[in-house]
């Protein structure tokens, strides 16, 4: 619950902020314009994000001929989370890593990179899979559409200040004045993206949360989180390099020299993540009716690609 709280909190803030630098840069007039346009930029964006991030990536479908024993555990977690079975995708990228996307339950999609298969155990791949499909059920998609609207329109407002001049488009003077309106012009977007970034490593707390739920296992996913992070070093994403707007979708993020847990990263950090888990696990205890995962033999990380990569070899998960 308290994710959920911590959620609604940034999402009044930036609600307030909105508001308030609406009313200040672009009066009533000036506020209504910039979310109705915000607003549909962004449902046209929701309503395709499914096809846009996965055509983004070069996301291949796979079916339950493909790999059998994928196919058959994500069915199984999405059971147990009480979900519709996902679309299932690969990418074949080296560095490990998993998203997921699709506007609703019903349209949800999970897209697993090879190196991820190549490289974890069934243990580690659950765990990664259930907290993608914690996304999916806390449609997250949506709530993070939400705050892109409004990042959206704090920054055209912005743009509406520098416009007018100090002026609100309904003609009123600008009280802050002209030093004021610069102030706001500048660091309002700025506040805007410290908010976004906020819910969205809120929202990864919670799908860690959730996933672990889902699996009886908050230690297999912290091991997962663990190797993701250790295994994604020296492996650039070209995809993701290519197309930074994406890499918030991601379970670990893409994305090269961001290590810190800071005001501009779309993740936590690892190990905060981490260390949450654990505290989990220690509340959780071994449940029963935990699903049949075995545990994760010790593994030296290997540089070289796996079997999903290519060379004719054979599918580790067929």
């Amino acid at each position: 619950m308290a994710g959920y709280f911590r959620t609604a909190l940034l999402l009044a803030a930036m609600t307030a902020l909105f508001v308030g630098v609406g009313a200040a840069i672009g009066g009533e007039q000036g506020m209504v314009i910039a979310f109705v346009m915000a607003c549909g930029m962004n449902l046209f964006a929701w309503w395709n994000s499914d096809r846009v991030v996965l055509g983004m990536h070069n996301a291949q479908p796979i079916g339950p001929h493909d790999a059998p024993r994928l196919y058959q555990m994500t069915a199984e977690l999405a059971q147990r989370a009480g979900l519709p079975m996902p679309a299932l995708y690969v990418i074949h990228e080296d560095q490990p890593n998993a998203f997921a996307t699709g506007r609703s339950p019903e349209k949800g999609a999970v897209a697993v990179n090879t190196g991820l298969l190549d490289m974890m155990s069934e243990r580690e791949v659950a765990g990664v899979i259930a907290h993608e499909l914690a996304h999916i059920k806390n449609r997250d998609t949506l709530i993070m559409t939400i705050t892109a609207t409004l990042a959206g329109a704090i920054g055209m407002l912005a743009q509406f200040g520098f416009l007018f001049g100090g002026r609100s488009s309904d003609g009123r003077s600008n009280p802050f004045g002209p030093i004021g309106t610069i102030l706001l012009i500048v660091l309002a977007p700025i506040a805007a993206m410290i908010v976004q970034m906020a819910v969205s490593r809120s929202r990864e707390y919670e799908a860690d949360r959730i996933g672990a739920e889902i699996t009886g296992d908050p230690r297999g996913l912290a091991a997962a989180l663990m190797r993701l992070e250790d295994y994604k070093q020296g492996r650039v994403n070209e995809a993701a390099e290519a197309n930074p707007a994406s890499a918030h979708v991601f379970i670990i993020n893409p994305l090269s020299g961001m290590r810190m847990d800071g005001l501009f990263s779309t993740h936590p950090a690892t190990a905060n993540r981490v260390a949450a888990l654990e505290e989990l696990a220690g509340r959780m205890g071994p449940p029963p009716g935990a699903p049949r995962i075995p545990p994760a033999p010790p593994r030296v990380a290997s540089r070289q690609p796996g079997p999903w990569s290519g060379g004719g070899r054979r599918n580790p998960w067929g």
